[in-house]
């Protein structure tokens, strides 16, 4: 079985086999083969850019791995701002002794990944470092995309406006969780570790009016409520039973005491949207999800906090997640 060796980051001919024969046969394209020590890119209009570092824990887990994780996570922080994604940047960081064929089965997971928006890698670096430096590998990846959409941010929402999610939340907490433990599970739950793109471009092209969007990772959906709810200083009042959570996430959250809307997401987004395009933008995102569904409303009731309605009548704050409910989990 082939190895990682130290010899593979120290720029010799072992780092450019790695370079040529991997990396490249998966990332191939005109930009990345120049081998210049700067991508030279062409971009029109404004641009949004982005940066994120990924060190899951399995690396491999139902519904993905890091190396999809990587694109997928990068992409997706583009797409929020209504971004179309073209660039994206890839450092690797690689413990000594790691399987080649682990390697290359991270690296073609990650180029699967890349062909859901289009986007490419132009230009990375590779370091490899001594065992017990780093748990198997680290990934590193920044994007760059061409904004489509102006306008949208965390500061834009209004009175009135209504929060969608754009599928069932919880499953990519709830997917690490089970894999970590090694859950005996009837039913396992599967990451939603996906490019949002498609869907976002979808809303654009519809011509959706979104005010918000943000892709509910760590901190899961509570997070994103409670940071729009103070950047907009506005009330976010939200019903808990309109609130999409799949069985396996729910049995999970049951049997250990966790709640669905702190669990992280990978393939998740939140939206504000103007009332008078809810009902389109839901039916856009359920082409994609038949679980999207209507959350809440902006109210000014109590500006700068998150209101949740439960199914009983009653209301309570929905507070930002403390602690680290589970480490290593992007």
């Amino acid at each position: 079985m082939r190895r990682i060796q130290l010899s593979h980051g120290g720029g010799g001919e072992e780092m450019g086999a790695l370079v040529r024969d991997l990396f490249y046969r998966h990332f191939g394209n005109e930009i990345l083969l120049k081998s210049e020590d700067a991508a030279v890119l062409e971009v029109n209009g404004k641009i949004a850019f982005t940066t994120d570092s990924f060190t899951v824990s399995p690396i491999f887990f139902s519904g993905g791995d890091i190396g999809k994780i990587a694109v997928a996570g990068t992409v997706n922080d583009l797409a929020m701002m209504g971004a179309r994604p073209l660039y994206l940047s890839c450092g690797f960081m690689i413990e000594e002794g790691l399987e080649v064929e682990v390697l290359e089965r991270i690296v073609s997971s990650m180029a699967a990944e890349l062909a859901v928006s289009g986007a490419a890698i132009v230009c990375g670096d590779t370091k490899v470092v001594p065992r017990g430096a780093v748990d198997k590998i680290f990934i590193n990846t920044s994007g760059i995309g061409e904004i489509v959409c102006e306008g949208i941010s965390a500061h834009a929402l209004r009175e009135g406006d209504l929060l969608l999610v754009s599928r069932d939340i919880g499953a990519h907490g709830a997917a690490i969780l089970a894999a970590r433990e090694g859950m005996e599970l009837s039913s396992h739950p599967k990451s939603d570790c996906a490019t949002l793109w498609p869907a976002v471009e979808a809303l654009i092209q519809n011509g959706i009016a979104v005010r918000a969007m943000r892709d509910a990772t760590r901190g899961g959906v509570s997070a994103v409520l409670n940071e729009w709810a103070a950047a907009s200083q506005v009330c976010l009042e939200v019903e808990e039973e309109a609130v999409p959570v799949c069985d396996e996430v729910r049995g999970l959250c049951e049997m250990m005491g966790f709640e669905a809307v702190d669990l992280a997401n990978e393939g998740t987004f939140v939206a504000a949207v103007d009332p008078a395009d809810a009902q389109e933008a839901l039916a856009v995102l359920r082409r994609s999800n038949p679980a999207a569904a209507q959350i809440g409303t902006v109210t000014l009731h109590k500006q700068g906090r998150v209101i949740l309605k439960t199914g009983w009548g009653s209301r309570r704050y929905l507070e930002l997640p403390k602690g680290e409910l589970l480490p290593r989990i992007c």
